[in-house]
């Protein structure tokens, strides 16, 4: 039977990412999706400056302008009233996922990876190290990456659960009618209960969704159903729904040989919603680190490798989590309103952050010289 010293479940930005790392470090590599790429794939298609840094790293090559829209102004609401905008001040892009997910798995495919998708798994016995497939052939690993998405076949065979349902983060999206040409990014911040509505204007769409904690959006294809009439949008495109691990990330990802990378370990910013910048460098750690594991002979020790190196996703996701009811939570809204209207420096931070020029740890230390006083006149007010 094909024996591989990686598989891969799930050829999305972190399958890919894996796959290439691996076949960078001379590994034998199986890259498993059950779709056909292309495929439909909900996500805004936020491409920050941080992800454009890890794309550079990992691929090695620049982006494609045509694939990758540069803008250069986002602008920012809260129940319906401006909150600024900002410009210049971070490099950020518009994809879309059918044709950026394709283009990265066309290069893993070109670095080396076998290519079995178009095949769902029928077994994953992780005792055994085997995959079997839909049609009978069964594959060998000696590590394994679950890059499988928010309902990961691969944490559910680990922890029983792919994900916590208290936790979790829902999304709807729709692909609407493409606007001006000079059309900015919008980012509501209302849109959704925990989470924010956005508008990324496209060369062929206009891709408009909403997002928050599923547990505080009970109504949430009204809300969407809210937030179009307000931007606009009577076209009759098709709503399309997926959870979203927004926050609930996994503090052991993975056990043994067997890893977790990307939504699959919960790796989306709990502020913003982002997560293929996550996925693009938790997938290149988890190759790291099964690389690492097997070049000595142990490939049970992958997690102890990869541990060390998502420390930092980690830490701040774990910051992230922190601060977010300091935008979300209702009772907080009068201070964030002031304080990111207000400030340009706050507006900055916040997109240095997306750009990876500054991490949650500097965005706190920011925010926890501006919140003492803001905050306390916010909670006395009535």
């Amino acid at each position: 039977m094909p024996t591989f010293d990686l598989i891969i479940l799930g050829a999305g930005p972190a399958g890919s990412a894996a796959a290439v790392t691996a076949r960078q470090a001379g590994l034998s590599v199986a890259v498993i999706d059950k779709a056909v790429f292309p495929r439909a794939k909900l996500c805004g298609g936020f491409f920050t400056g941080r992800a454009e840094g890890y794309y550079r790293d990992i691929f090695q090559r620049p982006l494609d302008p045509q694939m990758f829209q540069p803008r250069e102004k986002i602008v920012f609401y809260l129940d319906g009233t401006p909150l600024g905008d900002a410009s210049d001040t971070l490099p950020m892009y518009l994809t879309m996922r059918w044709d950026m997910d394709a283009h990265l798995f066309d290069l893993a495919v070109q670095a080396g990876a076998a290519d079995f998708s178009g095949h769902r798994v029928a077994a994953l016995d992780l005792a055994a190290r085997s995959v079997v497939l839909d049609g009978g052939t069964t594959l060998w690993y000696q590590s394994l990456i679950g890059a499988d998405g928010v309902q990961s076949m691969v944490a559910r065979a680990l922890f029983g659960q792919s994900f916590d349902k208290t936790k979790i983060g829902f999304a709807l999206e729709v692909e609407a009618p493409p606007q001006a040409e000079n059309a900015v990014v919008r980012i509501d911040f209302d849109a959704a209960s925990w989470g924010y509505g956005w508008q990324f204007p496209k060369r062929a769409s206009t891709t408009i969704g909403i997002g928050g904690l599923q547990s505080q959006n009970s109504d949430i294809q009204a809300r969407l159903a809210t937030y179009r009439t307000r931007l606009g949008d009577d076209s009759p495109a098709r709503v399309k729904g997926h959870f979203l691990p927004f926050g609930n990330y996994r503090r052991v990802p993975g056990r043994g040989a067997v890893l977790l990378a990307g939504d699959a370990a919960g790796f989306v910013d709990p502020i913003t919603g982002e997560g293929i910048a996550y996925a693009l460098q938790s997938g290149h750690m988890a190759a790291i680190a099964a690389a690492n594991a097997i070049r000595t002979g142990q490939p049970d020790s992958a997690m102890r490798h990869y541990a060390r190196l998502v420390r930092p996703i980690q830490r701040s996701l774990r910051l992230a989590c922190f601060l977010r009811p300091l935008i979300f939570a209702s009772r907080l809204r009068p201070f964030f309103r002031r304080a990111f209207a207000n400030s340009t420096r706050v507006k900055h931070a916040y997109l240095s952050m997306l750009s990876g020029k500054v991490e949650y740890p500097q965005l706190m230390r920011l925010t926890a010289r501006r919140l003492p006083g803001a905050l306390w006149r916010s909670l006395r007010r009535p």
